[in-house]
């Protein structure tokens, strides 16, 4: 069949523009503007794959995106931050007994429902007793334990610390924060219609938010947890240092902007090997037996359970999955921003953000993917820019006081979800399957 040079090299074509949409940034707006937009749009991307994985494979509904992602930024927290020696003596031990309890109790409960689940009667009432006697003795440790930490300078600590080690490793451990929660989320949640995975993912995610928010024995809460370490060098650092400053007079720059542009070229260059080695797995995965089984669960359930294959078993596979690059991303964004702000998840606004980028790439091809959380992300940062010039242009006949002329450039900065919209409609009218459908990567 002939094809268009346009659907024969797609791929590059819509990369090679979206490349060129940066570099235009970056003449226009400087090179430090460019790659910050850069490092968001990897980020982007890589949770744009994740959930790609749950609804491109599977067809999995999650809408608990930014759960799993505050339980990667939580990781970077816990791995990265040093302890708080004062707070850990305070009430550590307390808050290490109340995590046995509970591990206790939730292992006591499964004993007894193994050994009594014939009389589900009996079970019932002893797991209610068992539950009840852990949370009461958890309360005995537990709180006098928390009230001890938050009690510990909270203008500046008043949370029990972390680890100390290198935040980079809180990047996989984000990953398997991400990945046990949505175990549990879908078996309980899997083996029932997609609309009430929606919901349980929904609520699950609401359910971290809220217990981050307040356990500030835990996360400081909304006080926010500042300067977590970097696996890149500072920037007063490389100032400092001679051969930095020899070659930012080469470069024939001042050292302060070189060294801003190095440190987010180290991130980018981070952040690109995450995706490399993603990408791989991810497309050596859909093009093997086991990816085109998921398609064929996907597409039939019912005949794929005729044919043998236990469909909530692979369902909560790829669920899991899924949800460890999610939170394998959220690790990634606290540690570029180099905070941790709970109260800076917003689950549907960002959730919408991340199934926009996945359904304008193309559902079902990893590439797609990518390329949305590139797309719909740069929008999304400059739409207020390009909102910016376009009133500036169409009005640039009127006097500069002029009221439609000041009303509309002060409402330029409202523009993010107008250009959004727009970009929506106007991919899925001319690009209904996505940018890149998953019919390509079938035929490659």
């Amino acid at each position: 069949m002939n094809q268009t040079f346009f659907e024969q090299y797609r791929v590059p074509v819509l990369y090679t523009g979206m490349a060129l949409l940066l570099v235009l940034v970056g003449v226009g707006q400087g090179w430090s503007v460019a790659l910050s937009i850069l490092n968001l749009c990897l980020i982007s991307a890589i949770m744009a794959l994740g959930v790609n994985m749950q609804w491109g494979y599977a067809g999995l509904f999650n809408v608990g995106v930014m759960g799993f992602a505050a339980l990667g930024g939580l990781a970077a927290v816990i791995v990265s931050m040093p302890p708080i020696e004062e707070a850990q003596a305070a009430g550590g031990s307390g808050i290490l007994l109340g995590l046995l309890i509970l591990l206790a109790t939730v292992f006591a409960s499964i004993f007894v429902w193994k050994q009594f689940g014939k009389n589900k009667k009996l079970a019932y009432w002893l797991i209610f007793a068992v539950i009840a006697v852990g949370y009461t003795l958890g309360r005995i440790f537990f709180l006098p334990a928390v009230e001890a930490i938050e009690a510990v300078d909270p203008s500046v600590s008043g949370y029990l610390g972390g680890l100390g080690l290198p935040i980079v490793l809180a990047w996989p451990v984000g990953g398997l924060f991400a990945a046990g929660a949505a175990f549990v989320i879908g078996k309980v949640a899997l083996g029932l219609r997609s609309d009430y995975l929606a919901i349980a993912t929904l609520g699950i995610s609401e359910i971290v938010l809220y217990f981050i928010k307040n356990e500030e024995w835990l996360t400081r809460g909304v006080k926010n947890v500042n300067g977590l370490p970097r696996p890149v060098p500072y920037e007063v650092d490389l100032q400092q240092a001679e051969w930095f400053q020899k070659l930012a007079a080469d470069w024939g720059i001042s050292v302060t902007e070189a060294s801003s542009l190095f440190v987010k070229l180290c991130y980018a260059g981070l952040f690109i090997a995450v995706i490399a080695v993603l990408m791989y797995l991810s497309e050596t995965a859909l093009k093997s037996p086991w990816g085109r089984m998921m398609r064929a669960i996907r597409d039939n359930e019912t005949a794929s359970a005729a044919m043998g294959k236990n469909v909530v078993k692979r369902h909560l596979a790829i669920f899991v999955i899924g949800s460890a690059v999610i939170g394998l991303a959220g690790a990634m964004l606290t540690t570029l921003d180099g905070q941790f702000t709970p109260v800076g998840y917003q689950p549907l606004r960002f959730t919408f953000l991340i199934w926009v980028m996945v359904i304008i790439g193309g559902s079902g091809n990893n590439w797609g993917a990518l390329l949305g959380g590139f797309f719909i992300w740069f929008f999304w940062i400059e739409a207020e820019p390009i909102g910016l010039w376009l009133i500036d242009t169409l009005t640039s006949f009127m006097a500069d006081d002029h009221w439609l002329r000041t009303h509309l450039m002060d409402s330029a900065a409202h523009m993010r979800l107008m250009t959004v919209g727009i970009v929506l409609l106007v991919a899925l009218r001319y690009f209904p399957e996505g940018l890149i459908p998953e019919r390509t990567a079938r035929k490659a």
